[in-house]
């Protein structure tokens, strides 16, 4: 194993909050917005927003989210379109792995409330007119998340 990998584990087991000392307190997002047929729609305005607070941006836009353990809700809109919404899921990363493995619960509570033991999915291809669920479990390297279409639930009688 490398020097690097044992001077992240002893400041791990030296020091509380893990994550707090791998990752920043943001995490950098990009997103893309794509009519239903699949043609991608340029200079939508999506409104991310989290626990922390929002932020707008307009796609194509790569964008640092700040972390957190509740998931980011994005809404996007553009003239002529159905709104696009989706709901990134925020997980767990390495860092709370670490704080349990190696520094112990008063770590893990630290990094839990700042939000850096948690990650988003780093790449979301929104769809107006559609809710889609994006979950960083399905990232896969250099492509984009599509994510899940949510349906309504049907009504029962």
């Amino acid at each position: 194993m490398s020097i690097r990998f044992y001077s992240v584990v002893l400041a791990c087991v030296a020091m509380t909050g893990c994550a707090s000392i791998v990752n920043d307190s943001t995490n950098p997002v990009r997103f893309e917005t794509y009519s239903a047929s699949g043609v991608e729609i340029k200079d939508a305005e999506c409104k991310l927003e989290n626990d922390y607070g929002q932020q707008v941006v307009k796609t194509p836009a790569t964008v640092n989210v700040r972390r957190s353990s509740k998931d980011l809700q994005v809404t996007c809109v553009k003239v002529g379109e159905a709104d696009g919404r989706g709901v990134a899921i925020s997980r767990a990363n390495a860092g709370m792995a670490g704080n349990i493995i190696f520094g112990g619960g008063i770590g893990a509570i630290i990094d839990h409330n700042k939000g850096t033991a948690y990650t988003y999915p780093m790449w979301m291809r929104v769809v107006m007119g559609k809710l889609l669920t994006f979950d960083r479990r399905a990232d896969v390297e250099g492509q984009p998340n599509r994510g899940v279409e949510v349906t309504p639930p049907v009504a029962v009688k």
